[in-house]
């Protein structure tokens, strides 16, 4: 269905043309993998483009299950079916949540060179990411987004799973899956290539983004 990253973001950023223009408009990008997606968009917009960091918390022993998921500013958001069903003890969550929040502060001065995040109060955000699965990811940076006051907040990925797309018409002001198709599995299905983006790709394209577009004055 896509190339890789940036042509998804091309065929996304299509779909929200009309975002183009608006000086009230921000784009997110969830890193690492939502980086490149997200690029093409700000780009195809004349949109300010830069990061809101999301972790996973993943079960120890099986991290590609998400017990939740951690955000920029001390969110968490918890997957209670997973932690009812497997009964997983609070000691545990909070061991996960310490660490990722260590790698999550590792990363956000890794990208910023600790330079403060930008303002999204009444400002229209477009989270970016490269797919929607479960969607504890997103739901985390929804949440932490929420208590920065912005206008509106659009969730926008190039694919995801159809179920989990509907979910977020409830959490967000506006949903854009570009295609969901049927039956989903996995985000990685969708792509040729769908290797690892790097920390210093993530650094490159905002390094780029910033010199490309004059941003949009904070505040």
């Amino acid at each position: 269905m896509f190339r890789d990253r940036p042509d998804a973001g091309r065929q996304l950023a299509a779909k929200l043309q009309h975002y183009a223009d608006r000086p009230d408009v921000l784009v997110l990008a969830l890193p690492r993998g939502g980086v490149p997606v997200a690029y093409e968009v700000a780009r195809a917009l004349h949109a300010p483009l830069d990061i809101f960091l999301v972790r996973k918390l993943g079960l120890p022993g099986h991290e590609e299950l998400a017990m939740g998921a951690l955000a920029t500013g001390g969110v968490r958001v918890l997957n209670e079916d997973v932690v009812r069903t497997l009964r997983i003890p609070t000691r545990e969550i909070d061991a996960v949540a310490a660490r990722e929040q260590r790698e999550l502060e590792r990363r956000e001065h890794l990208y910023r060179d600790d330079r403060a995040a930008p303002e999204v109060r009444g400002r229209t955000v477009i989270l970016v990411d490269d797919g929607l699965a479960t969607g504890s990811t997103m739901r985390a940076a929804v949440a932490a987004l929420r208590r920065a006051g912005p206008a509106r907040i659009i969730v926008a990925v190039p694919v995801g799973a159809p179920q989990t797309c509907a979910e977020f018409t409830e959490e967000a002001d506006e949903v854009v899956c570009a295609q969901t198709p049927e039956p989903f599995y996995a985000v990685g299905l969708w792509y040729q290539d769908f290797s690892q983006t790097t920390d210093q790709e993530v650094r490159d394209l905002l390094a780029q983004a910033a010199t490309q577009r004059v941003p949009v004055a904070q505040g």
